[in-house]
C-alpha cells in the first residue's frame, strides 16, 4: 500500500499541477489510478479522485469568488441539473462491469486530450445576446449532459464547463472559469455522495492525495 500511495501522491500533486496552469489535470489522475490500483473495480477507483478533485475544485473556487460577481441564476440552473445527472452517471458507472468499461474509458481520454489540445479557440471571449430566460435553459441542458459524462468518467469536465459557458452562454474566460468551478463542485459532490455511500472510494488513498492535488 504505502508504494502505491507515494505513487498515487505523486500522480495527484502533477495533475493538480498541470490543472492549475493549463487544464485538465484529471487526463493524467484518471489513467494513472487505473494503472496504480487496477484490482479494483472502476467505479471504486473513479469514486477515489473525486476527493482530491473537488479539493483541488474547491480552492479554484474560492480564489475566483473575490475576483467574479457570480450570475446566480445561470449557475443554479447548470449546478442543480448537473448535480442529479452526476448521480445517474456515478450509479450507472457502478453497474458496468469493468471489461466493458475500462475500454470506453481509455477511448474517452484519448479524445478528451486530442480535443483539448487541437481547440485552438479555446478561451476565446464570443459575446452572445441571450435573454435570461434562454441563458438559463442553456445552462440546464447543458448542466445535464455534462454532469452525467462526469459522474460517468470525468476527466475534461472542466474544460467543456468553461467552453458552454464562453461559446455558448457568452462569459469571458475568468466569469467561465469561476462558475464552471462551482459547477464542477457540484458535480463532484453529487458522486462523492452516491460513491461513499456504496462504498466505492478507498478514504485511504483519495485523503492523502487530496492536498497534492490542491497545490496551486
Amino acid at each position: 500500500m504505502i508504494n502505491e500511495l507515494i505513487l498515487l501522491c505523486l500522480a495527484a500533486f502533477a495533475a493538480g499541477f498541470i490543472d492549475a496552469i493549463v487544464g485538465g489535470g484529471g487526463l493524467l489522475q484518471t489513467p494513472a489510478t487505473l494503472l496504480i490500483l487496477p484490482h479494483y473495480p472502476v467505479a471504486t477507483l473513479l469514486g477515489t479522485t473525486k476527493i482530491p478533485s473537488i479539493a483541488g475544485t474547491t480552492l479554484a473556487a474560492f480564489k475566483y469568488s473575490k475576483q467574479v460577481k457570480f450570475n446566480l441564476k445561470v449557475l443554479l440552473a447548470c449546478a442543480s441539473t448537473a448535480f442529479v445527472a452526476a448521480l445517474l452517471g456515478a450509479f450507472l458507472v457502478s453497474r458496468i462491469d469493468n471489461s466493458v468499461i475500462k475500454p470506453i474509458i481509455l477511448i474517452v481520454l484519448i479524445l478528451v486530450a486530442i480535443y483539448t489540445y487541437f481547440n485552438k479557440q479555446f478561451g476565446i471571449h464570443q459575446e452572445k445576446n441571450h435573454s435570461v430566460k434562454k441563458q438559463v435553459l442553456m445552462a440546464a441542458v447543458f448542466g445535464l449532459l455534462i454532469g452525467f459524462y462526469d459522474g460517468l468518467i470525468g476527466p475534461g469536465t472542466g474544460s467543456f464547463l468553461i467552453l458552454v459557458f464562453i461559446a455558448l452562454l457568452g462569459f469571458d474566460f475568468i466569469g467561465a472559469s469561476a462558475h464552471a468551478k462551482i459547477v464542477n463542485i457540484s458535480t463532484n459532490l453529487a458522486a462523492i455522495l452516491y460513491f461513499s455511500s456504496t462504498g466505492h472510494i478507498l478514504f485511504q488513498y483519495a485523503i492523502p492525495m487530496a492536498p497534492d492535488f490542491s497545490v496551486r
